[in-house]
């Protein structure tokens, strides 16, 4: 875009706070807040730096949505990036006030917090608190064991550092832990700053519940609060709703009709905070009331999949009043505020209804490109199997709405002991059909299958289709070139297509859903370890994960033994003699 098309579209812009989106062909170049979007975005037909130049060049559109206050427009902002990455958002240079968390660009990442983040890092934020963002990250070092020492530091030790010593990294300088086992450690912070919570509050919360049994109480109290500090991570920002106090999660509504056409903005709110806007897409009715009739279609149909919230905030009354009674009855509050915070969250609402169409979420796209017979992929369910050496075999069947995580229609299945990948994925996409065939699965059928794997996997996961009979399509996306694979070609698209990221991020919670299956039923393996007096759960998991296996810690030397946190010398004679 030239000077003159960047005033041309900020004239078309509201003078309300929001976010603005600098975006080329489905690639999002660069997110930005403003007090006002139209004068912020004028501004950029006058660059302030050779960097943003090059931005604004290469920029096709701009894209935006409202805000009620700048506050909220950070906190989309910061969503926006976590989810898109733009390029051109990597040093923030509007937002040096703002700390930011960035996970190198290593084979063994380092996390920290920074203001000036590395080009290639995977970065996170901008975060209003420093204090907290530090607090979330020394609980990610102490639970995951990830390093923050520089790389002077890192190379070339024989030892493990003081880090090590105090739980705060797992070490794999030394090789105390695999470079591939330390790099699931990395995708679980990931998950995290991606807004999974529970990746780090619920470890966190076992660890607090164990020390409180054990008495010891000042631990527990600091766990508490930490556990505070990373539950509320994700929802920070000014009040967003002000609403009852049982109240947890509030949707507002607002519906904009153009044509034959409407559009349905929602905001959802978490404890009181604002989170998330999603705007969808209906065929507005005939007739005088045509509001409150999308409002009764888009209703029952987007909740009858859903989880449902606490309470709906709308812009006016829907005209079906079993649809009403039907929300009520689930415990549901359907009210149409007069005044107060919550008229002005729906007018904010109905402001990003009435928008234009922003840019393709890669949900059209991927349809396209795999000649689905649907518009868009609005259902998505995700395969994995994991198990070790054939052992604790489990299967994932994670499901994304929208390009959406949808964890209530989350499924897993244990699988029989078998080191089989092609094997094992048959028996889960057997399973999975059969149930649906049988009518004993309530989810809807998706509109892709999604096979973490290549051909082999791909061609399992096929058989088991063709042999029940249950006809939905299915691909597959191998770890190493991000290939998309399909029964008749491969695509390799570009690495920033927002087709390829959509089906990237159902691969990896699939995974990630496997994988915790599994090391869930691996922990409750009992071994001759647990018969040895001062070995629990925690220093066994040690042990086996040092020592590879019980024959491992068998052939390990005293000193090595030693080594282990929580095995002194009397553990460590009592595992040598009864070994």
């Amino acid at each position: 875009m030239d000077a003159g098309a960047v005033r041309k579209r900020a004239q078309a812009l509201p003078t309300d706070p929001g976010v603005y989106q600098f975006v080329a062909g489905e690639t999002v170049l660069y997110v930005g807040k403003a007090v006002d979007i139209r004068s912020r975005v004028r501004s950029y037909a006058d660059p302030r730096s050779e960097r943003i130049a090059r931005m604004v060049d290469r920029a096709e559109t701009i894209d935006f949505a409202v805000t009620d206050t700048e506050t909220q427009a950070l906190l989309l902002e910061a969503n926006l990036i976590k989810r898109h990455h733009p390029r051109y958002n990597v040093r923030l240079k509007d937002d040096k006030s703002y700390p930011l968390v960035q996970l190198t660009d290593h084979p063994v990442p380092r996390i920290e917090v920074t203001r000036d983040p590395e080009d290639s890092a995977t970065v996170f934020g901008p975060f209003t608190d420093k204090g907290r963002v530090e607090t979330v990250v020394k609980a990610l070092r102490e639970t995951y064991g990830l390093r923050g020492c520089s790389d002077h530091k890192y190379e070339n030790r024989s030892r493990p550092c003081l880090d090590y010593e105090m739980g705060l990294c797992t070490a794999p300088c030394t090789g105390e832990i695999s470079h591939d086992a330390y790099r699931e450690d990395v995708a679980s912070a990931i998950r995290f700053f991606q807004g999974e919570t529970g990746v780090l509050a619920d470890p966190l919360r076992r660890e607090m519940e164990t020390a409180a049994q054990d008495e010891a109480f000042e631990r527990a109290a600091n766990l508490r609060d930490r556990l505070d500090v990373v539950e509320s991570f994700h929802g920070g920002g000014e009040e967003a709703v002000t609403s009852q106090s049982d109240e947890r999660a509030v949707d507002i509504l607002g519906v904009s009709l153009r044509g034959d056409k409407a559009t349905v903005a929602r905001l959802h709110s978490e404890r009181g905070q604002l989170v998330d806007r999603t705007r969808h897409h209906l065929d507005a009715p005939e007739g005088e009331d045509r509001t409150a009739a999308v409002l009764s279609a888009f209703l029952a149909q987007f909740y009858a999949e859903r989880e449902l919230p606490d309470a709906v905030v709308l812009s006016e009354h829907p005209d079906d009043r079993d649809v009403v009674n039907w929300l009520e009855s689930e415990g549901v509050g359907v009210r149409v505020p007069g005044a107060g915070r919550e008229a002005k969250l729906v007018e904010l609402a109905l402001k990003n209804a009435r928008r234009r169409a922003g840019r393709d979420d890669g949900l059209a796209t991927l349809a396209r490109e795999l000649n689905l017979d649907v518009r868009r992929v609005s259902r998505i369910e995700g395969f994995d199997v994991s198990h070790a050496q054939g052992k604790a075999v489990v299967g994932s069947d994670v499901c994304f709405v929208d390009g959406s995580a949808e964890t209530a229609d989350y499924r897993r299945r244990r699988l029989p002991e078998r080191n089989d990948d092609y094997a094992n994925m048959h028996e889960l996409i057997r399973w999975r059909a059969t149930r649906a065939l049988e009518g004993r699965d309530d989810r809807p059928d998706p509109d892709l299958l999604l096979i973490d794997g290549g051909k082999g996997q791909l061609n399992a996961a096929l058989d088991a289709l063709e042999t029940t009979g249950w006809d939905v399509p299915a691909v597959g996306i191998a770890k190493d070139r991000e290939l998309v694979i399909t029964p008749g070609r491969t695509f390799d698209w570009p690495d920033d297509a927002p087709h390829l990221h959509v089906l990237q991020r159902v691969r990896d919670e699939a995974h990630r859903f496997a994988v915790q299956y599994h090391q869930t039923l691996r922990d409750e393996v009992k071994t001759v370890l647990d018969d040895v007096p001062g070995i629990g759960p925690k220093t066994r998991r040690a042990l086996l994960t040092r020592f590879g296996s019980v024959e491992g810690v068998r052939e390990a030397s005293r000193d090595d033994l030693l080594d282990i946190p929580g095995v002194g010398e009397k553990t460590a004679e009592e595992l040598r003699r009864r070994l």
